[in-house]
C-alpha cells in the first residue's frame, strides 16, 4: 500500500512541476518515485521509505538539479527586441543636436539625441546607437 502512495505522490509532484518550472517538484516526484520503486521491490517500512526519499531527493536536488539549471535555464544567447538595438548604427535623416533629431535604425525611424550633450550629428551621418531612452535612441558618432 505504502508503494501507491509514493507512485501517486510522484506522479502528483511531476504534475505539479508543470505549474512552477522550478525543477524543485519534479526532483521530489522523481524521489518519490525511486522510493515506491524500493518499497514495492522491498515491502521496507515507513521509515526506511522516508531515509530513501530524504536521501534521493537531496542527491538529486543538489546533483541534478544546478545542472539542468545551468544546461535550460539560461537566456538566449541574443538580445531580441529593443535590447538588441545598442551597438547598431544608423543612418542621421535629420540633425541630431540636443533638442532632438531623427534617425533611420534597422529600416525604422526613430527619433534621436546625441549620448554628449554638446555633439551635433549632420545629415547624413553615420552613428552608434548608445542606448535606448524610452522612444528615443540615443546616439553616439560612428566611423
Amino acid at each position: 500500500m505504502a508503494a501507491i502512495v509514493w507512485l501517486v505522490a510522484g506522479i502528483l509532484l511531476a504534475a505539479a512541476e508543470m505549474l512552477t518550472g522550478s525543477l524543485v517538484l519534479i526532483m521530489l516526484g522523481v524521489a518519490a518515485l525511486v522510493t515506491a520503486g524500493v518499497s514495492a521491490a522491498t515491502g521496507s517500512s515507513v521509515v526506511v521509505d522516508a531515509v530513501v526519499f530524504g536521501g534521493v531527493s537531496i542527491a538529486l536536488l543538489v546533483g541534478v538539479r544546478p545542472f539542468l539549471l545551468r544546461r535550460y535555464a539560461t537566456p538566449p544567447p541574443h538580445q531580441t527586441g529593443v535590447d538588441a538595438l545598442p551597438g547598431r548604427t544608423a543612418k542621421v535623416l535629420e540633425q541630431v543636436d540636443e533638442h532632438g533629431g531623427r534617425v533611420k535604425l534597422g529600416g525604422e525611424v526613430w527619433s534621436a539625441r546625441p549620448y554628449d550633450a554638446s555633439e551635433t550629428y549632420p545629415v547624413g551621418s553615420t552613428v552608434f546607437i548608445m542606448r535606448i531612452d524610452g522612444a528615443h535612441a540615443v546616439v553616439m558618432k560612428g566611423p
